[in-house]
């Protein structure tokens, strides 16, 4: 491994840490510190997180755009640049409005971040390398998720000091992201823009990132909240469950090592039934705290590997475009999400926790049901890029 291809890596790795880890999902570690201060419902706190998700789709979609015409770098750096300014106002919100509007900021930035870094590492790291790469950057969400966690155990309740010093660690990578992706600008994909054609491996692909998506919310948005509530977790016990989340959730680095050996198919489904036991291990009611902490690492765990899937899925199908290929794959998750997120704050409201839990994780499973017939082996029989 190159140097060159180690620093991308890294760079990678921590803008995703703060553009995912911090930007978008610490949003529901302090949730519910946040919504007493705020005076939230679930169903208000549910809306404002699935707007989050909308501005993410909104902002992937806009990246996948500006990346083939202008390159990488300036959109990686935006990524960065806007994560900053989501979470410095978040850390300032006086009202709910003031909190919805710099949550979807800071939560678009993730939108802006994938695309240009896939196109990063098809541009400055070789072929071989790519998906290791791809992979190892995706994981970058469970370090950010991790050091979340950590914060939370530190300061506790203080979630406005938390999202200044968030905003800060966003602004640094995005300086680190200017220096890094040299070499990338003006490299583009002019020749193949436009919408990509909905081949059935995309519909496939589409569909069950969707699914699992929409499953996720239910612990990313809740999952603070219904530790809070079936156990009595305070903000530094709810904090122990991200770090878990977060720690295990670097497994999701090797996902292309793993579909490397046991087929895309087979890492796909095992990673949705580990996603659905671990929404139900967190969730229940009935759920211990030893339950409930092995049950967060096992989701931190699947949630990174299925991102890791559907990444080295979506630039497969699309081979020639790979930032297309990403945001056609993180799009679809993160439309899940935010029809996921209100969805669960009604059902949380209107019918047992048990209810929505399950119904929850019954969409994972529904998921695993979906086959992607082009990659379903080894990367010796399969179509996988690199």
């Amino acid at each position: 491994m190159t140097r060159g291809t180690v620093l991308v890596g890294a760079t990678g790795f921590g803008l995703i840490a703060v553009c995912y880890g911090f930007g978008r999902f610490a949003f529901g570690l302090f949730m519910p510190r946040i919504a007493s201060d705020l005076a939230l419902s679930p169903a208000l706190g549910g809306t404002i997180s699935g707007a989050s998700f909308v501005g993410y789709c909104l902002a992937i979609a806009l990246a996948a755009w500006l990346t083939e015409r202008f390159g990488p770098r300036p959109v990686a750096v935006a990524a960065g640049v806007i994560a900053a300014a989501g979470m410095a106002g978040i850390a300032v919100a006086p009202s709910p409005l003031w909190l919805a509007v710099a949550v979807v900021l800071a939560g678009s930035s993730t939108g802006l971040a994938s695309p240009p870094l896939a196109a990063a590492v098809t541009a400055l790291v070789r072929a071989r390398s790519q998906d290791s790469t791809n992979t190892a950057i995706n994981a970058g969400t469970s370090a950010g998720v991790a050091l979340s966690g950590l914060v939370a155990i530190a300061m506790g309740g203080q979630w406005r000091l938390a999202f200044s010093g968030f905003a800060v660690a966003a602004l640094a990578m995005a300086v680190a992201t200017l220096v890094v992706l040299t070499g990338t600008h003006g490299r583009n994909e002019a020749a193949t823009t436009g919408l990509p054609v909905l081949t059935p491996d995309l519909r496939r692909l589409i569909g069950a990132a969707l699914l699992a998506g929409a499953a996720s919310a239910a612990i990313w948005t809740f999952g603070a909240d219904l530790v809070a509530q079936h156990l009595d977790w305070d903000g530094e016990q709810v904090g122990v469950l991200w770090v878990t989340m977060g720690a295990l959730g670097v497994l999701g680095a090797s996902a292309g090592w793993l579909i490397e050996r046991a087929g895309l198919v087979a890492v796909h489904r095992a990673a949705l039934v580990a996603l659905a036991l671990g929404i139900v291990a967190v969730g229940h009611t009935q759920t211990q705290a030893g339950l409930a902490l092995v049950g967060g690492g096992v989701f931190g765990a699947a949630y990174l590997m299925l991102t890791g899937v559907y990444l080295v899925w979506g630039t497969a199908a699309l081979p020639e475009r790979p930032a297309s290929g990403v945001t056609v794959a993180f799009l679809a998750l993160a439309v899940g999400q935010a029809l996921g997120a209100p969805l669960f704050g009604f059902m949380l409201e209107h019918v047992a926790a048990n209810g929505a839990v399950l119904a929850f994780a019954a969409l994972a499973l529904g998921a695993a049901a979906i086959r992607s017939h082009g990659l379903a082996g080894p990367r010796s029989e399969a179509c996988l890029p690199g």
